[in-house]
């Protein structure tokens, strides 16, 4: 069967605005929950370098400072790369200025 001028090509149930109840368009889902874990993971990351840190200025751990100053480098270091990598210059400066007005 030929499709005249105009005609909309065969939608199946799962695709674009046909498919969805809410009206929204089938994209971003998948998206929005592995920008989830990013930031969840950057967390962690964050957690690890205040530990890091604490660690660094604590009297009993002088001994293996070097170590955990080679730890917290490569952590910062991941960090940095992280938010390059998934574009979180602008969750890391709400993050920054939320512990600052605490």
């Amino acid at each position: 069967m030929k499709k005249e001028f105009g005609e909309r090509p065969h939608r199946g149930p799962h695709s674009g605005e046909e498919g969805r109840r809410d009206g929204r368009r089938g994209r971003g889902g998948a998206q929005t929950f592995r920008r989830g874990r990013v930031l969840e993971f950057y967390q962690q990351l964050i957690t690890k370098r205040d530990t890091l840190k604490r660690q660094l200025e604590s009297t009993e751990l002088k001994s293996i400072q070097p170590v955990i100053a080679g730890e917290l480098k490569a952590i910062e270091t991941v960090m940095d790369e992280f938010k390059v990598a998934f574009c979180l210059e602008e969750v890391v400066e709400e993050q920054q200025e939320r512990v600052e007005e605490e």
